[in-house]
């Protein structure tokens, strides 16, 4: 599908609507409330649901926002749900991680998932998960964080659509390797080795991918969805689609 530029973008909520915000750090917390807004000015009955079994800690204020220490999902949930509690869009949230154990719970057909975790182990389980679904939207997003090989100015957003049991789009691991071949682990996965670090990443590289999926959102509803993933640089100053639809 190619994008027309003079014509406006009108987002439907299919219905029924359940959007479910995978993973609250430093992409997930900004997806959550911002994709609560646009979810609230629709003004149709949906629902969000958020999926975390990590806490909020006073070491991430540098580069997160939220008011309180404690589990992501139950803080955002808390801060969320009596600022819309007058609209249409209703909340819940789960304290644990996605797991092949729960999974078949948590992310069901028909549903829309922003999955903004930060490992290509969950992305995977993920991703094959959705491929089993009739119908399913899942938005994935990230960046690259800042080591001795990144500056930490690169992201990208996915989407992978099913309807009727058949690919839309291609899935996450398709053109991705180390998603489909994960080095990584999940973050319930017990280690050998002692506990590494989150890769430090620039909060506005953060930014820009919870933008990216936001917009992802958007297409995808107003039923213009016209790539498969978009990748940018802040450093560069650059945004394109680098994968089309099918």
């Amino acid at each position: 599908m190619k994008l027309q530029r003079n014509k406006p973008l009108r987002p439907r909520l299919p219905n029924p609507c359940i959007v479910r915000v995978i993973g609250l750090g430093g992409v997930g917390s900004i997806v959550a409330r911002y994709g609560a807004v646009f979810l609230a000015s629709m003004q149709q009955n949906s629902v969000l649901t958020l999926v975390d079994g990590d806490s909020f800690e006073p070491s991430n204020s540098t580069r997160m926002v939220f008011g309180r220490c404690g589990n992501k999902a139950g803080v955002i949930h808390r801060e969320l749900s009596s600022r819309f509690k007058h609209s249409k869009l209703s909340m819940d949230w789960f304290s644990e991680y996605i797991t092949p154990g729960n999974i078949d719970d948590l992310i069901i057909p028909g549903d829309i998932v922003l999955l903004c975790v930060d490992n290509h182990a969950t992305r995977r389980m993920v991703n094959e998960h959705c491929k089993t679904l009739k119908n399913i939207c899942l938005i994935s997003g990230g960046n690259d964080g800042v080591d001795k090989d990144h500056r930490g100015t690169y992201g990208n957003a996915q989407i992978y659509v099913r309807k009727n049991g058949k690919d839309i789009t291609a899935d996450l691991a398709a053109f991705h390797p180390e998603i489909a071949h994960p080095r990584d682990r999940m973050p319930f996965e017990p280690s050998c080795t002692a506990l590494v670090a989150s890769t430090p990443q620039i909060l506005f590289s953060n930014l820009a991918v919870a933008s990216a999926m936001l917009n992802t959102l958007l297409l995808y509803l107003s039923n213009a969805t016209h790539y498969g993933e978009l990748c940018f640089d802040i450093a560069e100053g650059r945004m394109a689609p680098t994968i089309g639809v099918k």
